[in-house]
């Protein structure tokens, strides 16, 4: 009998634009070597300022053009992914793998239940045998709000899960899905269900305003009791509730239909045990739902990161049931998005040519990193098994195990799982479960699953898989940037470097990639030395361009303009728009100029043992000012920041530097052309930045809302910026 022709799950295909892509590099290389030619040839032999001036520009000029030839390895093979879920319903029907859900919470004064609710529903909400589903929340917070709220979401999801099926919604959160849709369907029936979902909703805020569970509320489940032993969110024993058992006859929809597991767990916390914030979270949830459970894959979300595709999981699966290709991949990363983005993205926090562009290139070369949220794994993988060549599958031989213990036997044998002496002496952290000791522990759990030996894969379907919430303010989005930097920068100080850890386990060209978000702080340097130095030099007469009328100044013009339109380019066929590109432009540039400079600096600290490593939770609410300038696009300056003043000095410092410039060819009319032919790239360069800072200038002297620049700032950032022109002028 002839063998079964194999028809794969999913199909990889090359982007399009390879051809252009590579042309354009190619003539940017050529630019640059112009560049560096021109640097040498015209090294100034005059004054020492004049040198150390262009040793420091050219060195900056160097290390801008380094980085951008690994962004651009990076980008010169890249692939993307397409999963036939039909064929996956066909090959396997009835045989597909459990699937455990981690949703993962810290504090529920800056995450609420409300939002975790949301999340917890629309992840049971899955287009997926509910008796093969479960989702596992972990609250870091020992919150009984966030308890009580999962009680309700228990008993609200009898009513939302059949609703979801019937009518076939998408975006399974309740907010959302009331929020975008009208009444498109049975309209009784839908204004019944938003009744409930509002009515609940109103019970969780109302408690969590309170501060309080009403003592009627916690006489109902045997859950509260837990609550009179804990002494604080910090000082508490293990806390699991099977809130609904899957495997209980009972535990159904209004329908009759199977509910999804869903399990409540706070893990043991004492003040003399460190925790290792998510990542000992997520290696808590691994033991603790290897015995309720068990499911050979793993989902797992932050708290905020609603399903907006119901059909995510079998995408998913589509890679890991490949019969030829799918037994190697360790994880499937879908990239982060948002729901509360503006027009043109204020804060450019889309990352939209990174996840739609960047990330294929990653894909291409053995697969992207791991991203800490939307991201499913083989449940071997996390917890350390490495890959052999003739490693298979058995997933019938998988579907057939079975748990038998009951529910009350479960929660009280598997408390000690999540206990804080468990780990002790044991692989956990290091080489079992996700990596303690940085604040990207997902970036170094997935490179060592690929220093394993496993390969990842990125998918990016046409319908978002995920929707998460943004930072609305511009602090919030420096701060987290920030913190990104920093644990990226630390880790390529460290063992899990890339190029050393990964050094004949990973391809060369993964270790490069790896590296172009591992130097993200470095780049701190550079830009300040771009952003300052030139203008001071301005004020002072000191050229560091070539003359307008010389030919010299092509391939700078060149390199500029071409990077900058593709750019452009990219962004707007990724679906974005120019006023969002510049928007875009300017965060970047605030991005490296204060959040990777304190990343930086900190890295550095904590090298030399002067600075100890934190967890900074991203705030999901803000009150309703904020919100609404936020809509209107109004960038939110209205805290004070070390950041901003930062922000303001180097502003005000470009602003005078213009002025200077404007002053000096007014001033010596009969040498103004002269003047425009030896600076006329600095000084572009110098409008070019006061363009983009024009919202500072609006938020330090013209803005009279509650956004602007604080006095303070504005005070300090002229004192600072007259102070260094004049030591420039001196």
């Amino acid at each position: 009998m002839a063998k079964k022709e194999y028809v794969p799950l999913f199909e990889t295909r090359q982007v399009k634009g390879r051809i252009l892509f590579r042309c354009i590099a190619a003539s940017i290389l050529l630019g640059i070597c112009f560049i560096i030619m021109y640097r040498i040839r015209y090294f100034p032999v005059g004054g020492k300022a004049e040198r150390w001036t262009w040793i420091g520009l050219f060195l900056s000029e160097l290390w801008f053009s380094f980085y951008w030839l690994l962004t651009t390895v990076c980008r010169w093979n890249a692939v993307i992914r397409i999963p036939f879920i039909h064929r996956l319903s066909q090959r396997y029907g009835k045989e597909l793998p459990g699937i455990d859900i981690f949703v993962c919470t810290a504090d529920p004064l800056i995450e609420p239940p409300s939002l975790v609710v949301n999340t917890v529903l629309s992840m049971m909400a899955y287009d997926y045998p509910p008796e093969k589903l479960s989702v596992y929340l972990s609250d870091d917070g020992g919150s009984n709000l966030l308890f009580y709220a999962m009680l309700e979401a228990a008993n609200f999801s009898k009513t939302w899960l059949p609703f979801c099926k019937k009518f076939q919604v998408e975006s399974t959160s309740p907010e959302a899905y009331f929020r975008t849709a009208s009444e498109l369907v049975n309209v009784q029936e839908w204004l019944s269900v938003k009744k409930l979902y509002e009515d609940m909703k109103m019970r969780i805020e109302t408690t969590t305003k309170l501060n309080q569970i009403p003592e009627y509320i916690q006489k109902q489940h045997k859950g509260f009791r837990e609550w009179d032993f804990v002494s604080s969110k910090h000082d508490h024993q293990t806390i699991l509730q099977i809130l609904i058992d899957g495997r209980d006859t009972n535990a159904v929809d209004i329908e009759g239909n199977p509910l999804p597991t869903l399990v409540y767990l706070a893990r043991e916390k004492r003040p003399q045990y460190h925790h290792h914030f998510k990542a000992g979270s997520m290696n808590a949830l691994i033991r603790v739902s290897s015995k309720i459970t068990n499911a050979p894959i793993i989902l797992n979300v932050d708290c905020d990161m609603y399903s907006n595709n119901s059909n995510t999981i079998k995408s998913s699966l589509c890679i890991f049931m490949d019969e030829e290709k799918g037994d190697e991949i360790g994880y499937v990363q879908f990239p982060q998005c948002f729901y509360n983005l503006t027009k043109n993205e204020i804060y450019g926090s889309s990352l939209r040519v990174l996840l739609q562009l960047e990330v294929l290139g990653f894909d291409a070369n053995g697969g992207p990193n791991y991203m800490g949220s939307g991201c499913f794994h083989r449940r071997e993988t996390l917890c350390g098994k490495k890959y052999e060549k003739n490693y298979k599958v058995d997933w019938k031989k998988i579907n057939d195990k079975k748990v038998d213990e009951t529910a009350s036997f479960l929660e009280e044998t598997c408390k000690v799982l999540a206990s804080c002496t468990f780990e002790h002496n044991t692989p956990w952290g290091k080489e079992m479960g996700l990596k303690y000791g940085t604040p990207v522990e997902d970036v170094v759990t997935g490179i060592s699953i690929q220093c394993n030996g496993w390969k990842s894969i990125y998918l990016n379907p046409e319908r978002e898989g995920f929707l998460g919430v943004a930072p609305i303010t511009l602090l919030q989005n420096l701060v987290q940037h920030k913190r990104w930097a920093e644990g990226e920068l630390q880790l390529f100080f460290s063992r899990y470097c890339p190029l050393l850890y990964g050094h004949r386990k990973i391809p060369l060209k993964i270790q490069l990639i790896y590296s172009t978000y591992k130097l993200w702080a470095a780049n701190c340097l550079a830009t300040w030395y771009i952003v300052v130095v030139p203008y001071l030099c301005l004020l002072k007469g000191i050229s560091l361009f070539p003359k307008i009328s010389s030919p010299w100044v092509l391939p700078f013009v060149y390199v500029t303009f071409v990077h900058r339109a593709y750019s452009l380019a990219e962004f707007l066929w990724c679906g974005g728009t120019f006023r969002g590109w510049c928007n875009d432009q300017r965060i970047w540039l605030f991005k490296r100029t204060t959040s990777y400079l304190f990343a930086f600096f900190e890295t550095i600290l904590k090298l030399l043992g002067h600075s100890q490593l934190n967890f900074v939770v991203t705030a999901k609410v803000a009150d309703e000012d904020v919100s609404k300038r936020y809509d209107q696009e109004l960038i939110e300056f209205g805290a004070a920041s070390p950041m901003f003043d930062i922000l303001a000095t180097l502003a005000m410092l470009n602003l005078f530097g213009s002025l200077g410039a404007s002053k000096k060819a007014t001033m010596d009319a009969d040498q103004d052309s002269k003047v425009l032919d030896q600076f006329g790239l600095q000084i572009l360069l110098c409008l070019v930045l006061v363009t983009i800072n024009l919202p500072v200038y609006q938020a330090l002297f013209f803005r009279k809302d509650n956004g602007k620049m604080p006095t303070s700032v504005m005070y300090k950032s002229i004192v600072f910026a007259l102070l260094s022109c004049m030591l420039a002028m001196y």
